[in-house]
Parts: C-alpha cells; structure tokens; sequence
C-alpha cells in the first residue's frame, strides 16, 4: 500500500523514489493528477539531473485547448515496494503521478487538510 496526505491546497501528495540508469535516485514529492493519463511528469531540470533517456515526443490536449509539445523519457520508480518502469513526460510543474501509474490500484482520498491518502492493488479478477 501506498500512503500519502492531503496538503493545504487540497492536494492528494504521495512520495515516490525515482531511478536513474546510472543508480541515482531521489526522493520526489508528486501531486496525483487523476486528469492525467500517463504515468509521471517531471521537471527537465531532475530529468537531466538523473539522467532518463529520452524515448519520443509527446503531444497533449490542455483543458484550454490549447496544444502541447514535450519529450517522454524513460525512469524506473519504487511503486507499492516494486521497481516499476515508467514513460516520464517533461514538464515545468509540480511532479504530478496519473491515470497509467494508478491503474490496477485503488485511490481513496480523505479531501480535508491533513487528510490520508490510500493507494492499493485491487485483486486480480
């Protein structure tokens, strides 16, 4: 099980452990984003920083409208104690975990300041 809390902007957080090619790793602190579809979005900076390599590029529809451009790479993160291995989208913003990281797994939200977050593997069927 993964847990987390809920910040005073209403935001869900979890911690998770990112993975370099080389065994770099750092802690990052990630908000989930359940209208994300992909997996994690990082900033460049850390993306450089640890190193991922790059995969493609990306092309996203923003609630505006509007289009957007990025580059995907690649990381390993510690997901529910596992090594799992993840497209990261580049980003500048906050760390945000979506859709294709959480599927499989059941979110609960507690939605008050200082509320818990529960993230757990639903049974197979």
């Amino acid at each position: 099980m993964i847990t987390g809390t809920v910040n005073v902007y209403r935001e869900a957080i979890i911690r998770l452990v990112v993975h370099g090619p080389q065994g770099q790793e750092q802690e990052i602190e990630t908000v989930i984003d359940t209208g994300f579809n992909g997996s994690l979005t990082l900033p460049p900076a850390l993306i450089s920083t640890l190193g991922f390599p790059f995969r493609r590029r990306g092309r996203a529809l923003l609630a505006d409208g509007s289009e957007s451009l990025f580059d995907i790479f690649e990381a390993m993160v510690i997901w529910d104690d596992q090594p799992r291995r993840v497209s990261v989208d580049a980003a500048d913003t906050d760390p945000l975990v979506g859709m294709s990281l959480l599927y499989g797994y059941e979110l609960t939200v507690q939605a008050v300041d200082g509320g818990s977050v529960f993230i757990k593997a639903l049974s197979p069927p």
